[in-house]
């Protein structure tokens, strides 16, 4: 458990076995910014920049914060880890990718940021998600300026290049990032950062607003699931009572989700750890990993991937995942 100290715009959140890199750049979310040693990212309506130290994660915001719950709640900062790994299967894979990865957390991201963002990943690298994020934010965001924290002031450093080696999340793999990452507008010492847009705001666009943004073919996606929300026809909050395969099910009716971004947003939106996102990438890995020299069908992979991770089988796969793709060679 984690214990809180609250002073007015920083906080120190005294965490054990939590790897604060590995969870914010593993693919989870992408509006996450590493600068100088320090994460720099909007969570709700709060800027916050998040440095770990020795202690544990030293958090600061531009200003006074009276209860820094949601910023625990989103880091999952209070989430007894021993346990959740005590749930994984004894295999040697996952003992290499925990002792790789020890103390990558799953967020607890919000759902409508979290859904829209995945619609957007669709076939793409993480660094073109990053960008396409940013100017969705940019564009239909309400703008959140940022003020000095102590003497250092909350901005990052300019959009990356297309260029850039970040996680490619497609099917040929993953490399790894650079310390540069995807921002706001920056003005000398001051930035603005903005807020995540509403499905209400997104709903007013048009397809072209959006495409705009370099979204391509998921801009009447993100429209259609946006006008759903707006017009009162999804509550995503509902889903967070439902069983796993009946939220799964109401996801994938939604226009441009398909199984794997439905299993993305239970598991880093609404803590279905359970969920098991799988693609072609994923399905490579575990061949590589569970069966070497080896021959197996789509349906046995898929019987394995489902039955052999035990109930927290999505907690599994994201410390093979991230071990596959910064640790191997």
């Amino acid at each position: 458990m984690s214990s809180v100290i609250k002073p007015a715009a920083n906080i120190l959140l005294r965490v054990r076995d939590y790897d604060l890199a590995a969870t914010l750049d593993s693919g989870q979310a992408f509006r996450w910014q590493l600068h100088d040693g320090s994460w720099t990212g909007v969570v709700g309506r709060h800027r916050v920049r998040l440095t770990q130290t020795r202690s544990g994660i030293r958090a600061e915001t531009a200003g006074p914060v009276t209860d820094w719950q949601w910023l625990c709640d989103y880091l999952q900062a209070d989430v007894d880890l021993d346990a959740v790994l005590k749930t994984f299967p004894d295999d040697a894979p996952l003992r290499d990718a925990v002792a790789a990865c020890r103390g990558l957390r799953l967020l607890r991201q919000d759902p409508w940021e979290c859904l829209a963002s995945f619609i957007l990943s669709s076939t793409k690298q993480i660094v073109q998600i990053r960008q396409i994020v940013a100017r969705l934010c940019e564009r239909f965001g309400e703008p959140l300026n940022a003020t000095m924290v102590g003497r250092a002031v909350l901005c990052a450093p300019p959009i990356a290049k297309e260029h850039t080696p970040f996680y490619h999340a497609g099917a040929h793999g993953v490399t790894r990032p650079t310390s540069q990452s995807v921002s706001d507008h920056t003005h000398g010492n001051s930035c603005t950062y903005h807020l995540f847009p509403t499905a209400e705001r997104l709903a007013t666009a048009s397809e072209s607003e959006l495409r705009a943004c370099k979204m391509g073919f998921r801009a009447p996606h993100l429209l259609a699931v946006a006008r759903r929300i707006a017009e009162g026809k999804l509550d995503l909050e509902r889903l967070r009572h439902l069983p796993l395969a009946e939220a799964h099910g109401e996801l994938t009716t939604l226009r441009g989700v398909g199984g794997k971004i439905a299993d993305c947003v239970l598991l880093f939106a609404y803590g279905f750890d359970g969920a098991f996102p799988v693609d072609v990438w994923v399905e490579r890995a575990l061949r590589e990993l569970y069966f070497p020299r080896r021959r197996v069908g789509d349906k046995r992979l898929r019987h394995f991937a489902a039955t052999h991770f035990g109930p927290r089988a999505g907690y599994a796969l994201q410390y093979l995942f991230h071990y596959m793709r910064t640790k191997m060679k």
